[in-house]
């Protein structure tokens, strides 16, 4: 089953500093690679890349989060084009998500993936066939 993550899961698993949440962004990475079930966007790698060089407590430099990027390039579904933008403006409408997050959604349903693993986005809500999971609801 093709499972969506989100930017935040990226960030946490490759954040020195995140304590428990790094522990369980990797361990829900490893059981994607394992499954071969990981599927991510373009937007979602360079958020990733952006963040991990400027916003970490320590970043990662410009090279190592590049490697970080090219691991999970292979999980790009598909890319994003403009029917993924007017998909995402109708889900913005219709759900009041913000702008980049109702990307993450809709490119989470073109990819046709049944779980979308966020941290920002409202656990357990169901957008369009996809259901949305915290997967550190349980971390403390």
């Amino acid at each position: 089953m093709p499972a969506f993550v989100d930017t935040n899961i990226l960030l946490y698993a490759h954040d020195a500093g995140a304590g428990e949440k790094r522990v369980a962004a990797a361990a829900l990475l490893r059981r994607l690679v394992e499954s071969d079930a990981g599927v991510v966007s373009t937007q979602v790698l360079m958020e990733f890349y952006v963040n991990a060089t400027r916003k970490l407590a320590q970043p990662l430099d410009e090279a190592g989060a590049a490697r970080v990027v090219n691991t999970y390039a292979a999980w790009v579904a598909s890319p994003t084009g403009a029917d993924t933008v007017r998909r995402a403006l109708q889900l913005r409408e219709r759900f009041r998500f913000s702008p980049w997050d109702a990307l993450i959604v809709a490119a989470a349903i073109e990819a046709r993936c049944e779980i979308l693993y966020s941290e920002d986005l409202q656990n357990g809500q169901r957008v369009d066939g996809v259901e949305i999971r915290n997967p550190f609801l349980a971390v403390p």
